[in-house]
């Protein structure tokens, strides 16, 4: 179980290849170890979107190690923010966990052109996120 002074956010979308992998970036590079971070797939993918890849290291954010993994039941008990980005019904539901739903365009197949509002939509929305949780973002 984890401890309440370090929340943990699980980012779920379904192939884990690109919104749910920029989030937990984000939320790593900006919440450092005062936050723990999961991201999973409810069907991963083989290789994270090399898109994704390029517009995070654009921004100083390497991620080219990361692999996309599948949501487990046990990833979203250990989560007190389970955030889902177009999932659908394969997220598991657990009283007690606080669900958030972000609309964002899916980056599946698109141009690193196409990637970078995204990417900019979700650090916003990070930030956000780190301010409800009364965690200073990094500079």
């Amino acid at each position: 179980m984890s401890s309440p002074a370090v929340p943990s956010v699980l980012f779920v979308c379904v192939h884990n290849a690109g919104r749910s992998q920029m989030a937990a970036a984000f939320l790593t590079r900006l919440g450092g170890d005062r936050v723990e971070v999961r991201s999973a797939g409810s069907a991963p993918a083989d290789t994270v979107n090399p898109a994704v890849v390029e517009a995070l290291n654009e921004v100083g954010i390497d991620i080219s190690a990361e692999a996309p993994k599948v949501l487990t039941v046990e990833a979203v008990q250990a989560s007190d923010v389970v955030i889902t980005m177009g999932c659908g019904d394969a997220c598991p539901y657990f009283p007690g966990k606080r669900y958030l739903d972000w609309k964002l365009e899916d980056p599946a197949g698109q141009g690193v052109e196409a990637v970078r509002p995204i990417r900019d939509q979700i650090e916003q929305r990070i930030r956000g996120l780190l301010a409800e949780l009364g965690i200073e973002a990094a500079a």
